[in-house]
């Protein structure tokens, strides 16, 4: 698949701001940009609600943080498809 790249501008504090968040839920910028875009033309919305709240919530446990951090790295080894994760089950 052809790449190419995007630029878009901010302000120098958001983007510190942001690279942080993004480190902190073991992502980079590009990856997160690019499971946004891919997610937003799937479902042709803005799927999900952004929130830096991390209180007790159990998404950012060291188990589903270090299995998201796999997950990303082989979706961008080869190019992945996106599941859905039944967290009931």
């Amino acid at each position: 698949m052809a790449q190419t790249s995007v630029s878009i501008r901010m302000d120098a504090d958001l983007k510190r701001q942001f690279d942080e968040f993004c480190s902190e839920i073991g992502m980079t910028m590009t990856t997160a940009f690019c499971v946004f875009a891919k997610t937003a033309v799937r479902e042709r919305k803005i799927p999900f609600e952004i929130s830096a709240e991390r209180s007790s919530d159990p998404f950012y446990s060291a188990e589903n943080m270090a299995l998201l951090r796999a997950s990303i790295a082989q979706m961008e080894a080869t190019g992945g498809t996106i599941h859905e994760v039944d967290v009931d089950g």
